[in-house]
């Protein structure tokens, strides 16, 4: 059963966000789609952008932790302890990536204090749950507290889940890193299904779980909040193509391109 301590000596840099067993993301590239494709994703992208430039503006403001006494490790902490839950109920990645932007965005909006940070969290969760996860799949709030481990009972879990409810007036329509993830993965393998050929396990649904597990480490590192979720990830797949293949570089600079006509069109001009 989970506990809100951290085991002592965690390093997030070094340990496993492990995936949901069994349970891969919805990722857009189960298949390698083909050019038919292109103006599909390309929508995707741009009705993405949008939804996260919307809501950037209001997390942006306030990053830091100042008018708290949550220090920085403590949401490291955090964040860590929604993922692990996350796997224990073997939810998908994207249930953890929207806990994780809903937290992000009420902290920017509320200065919340530390004995409140654990409510704070598993209610973010639980919303993130009841947006992405199929009704049969999601625990009753009683059953996440006590294996969770969470010291606040179902009723304050409740009560701070209307509460967050009203601060963010309902609205979880927002792009997150995953998101963004799995469609420029999908992009990538529509313009080179061929680069994975040869990799062992690196078809592209577990291609994109590796990554996943990349990019749940950086969300947990509150240095990266600063980053937009579509930058965060164009940085992870620029890395991991240069690692795999050395014809990189054109396939990324197709998919910077296509990003950048995507960033025109979410603010109203033309490509």
């Amino acid at each position: 059963m989970f506990t809100w301590e951290v085991p002592s000596g965690l390093d997030w840099e070094s340990s496993d966000l492990q995936l949901p067993s069994g349970k891969l993301p919805q990722s857009l590239a189960t298949t390698c789609p083909g050019p038919p494709e292109s103006s599909r994703l390309t929508f995707f992208l741009e009705n993405a952008l949008a939804r996260g430039a919307r809501i950037w503006k209001v997390s942006v403001q306030n990053l830091t932790l100042k008018g708290t006494d949550i220090s920085l490790s403590c949401y490291k902490k955090a964040v860590l302890w929604v993922a692990e839950i996350s796997s224990r109920f073997q939810f998908y990645p994207e249930t953890f990536a929207l806990a994780t932007s809903i937290l992000n965005r009420l902290r920017a909006l509320v200065k919340a204090q530390l004995k409140y940070l654990q409510c704070i969290a598993i209610s973010c969760l639980v919303l993130a749950a009841k947006t992405k996860e199929d009704n049969e799949v999601i625990p009753s709030v009683k059953m996440l507290a006590v294996q969770s481990g969470c010291k606040r009972s179902p009723a304050e879990i409740l009560r701070m889940e209307r509460i967050t409810l009203d601060k963010l007036h309902w609205d979880f329509y927002t792009a997150t890193p995953m998101d963004f993830l799995n469609i420029f993965h999908a992009m990538v393998m529509s313009n080179g299904p061929h680069l994975l050929h040869g990799l062992p396990q690196r078809n592209p649904s577990r291609h994109v779980a590796f990554l996943t597990k990349q990019l749940q480490h950086c969300m947990a590192c509150h240095q990266l909040v600063q980053f937009k979720g579509s930058t965060l990830v164009l940085v992870i797949i620029t890395l991991e193509l240069e690692r795999l293949t050395p014809e990189w570089f054109p396939v990324i600079t197709d998919l910077l391109k296509k990003a950048q006509v995507g960033i025109k069109m979410a603010f109203g001009h033309k490509p």
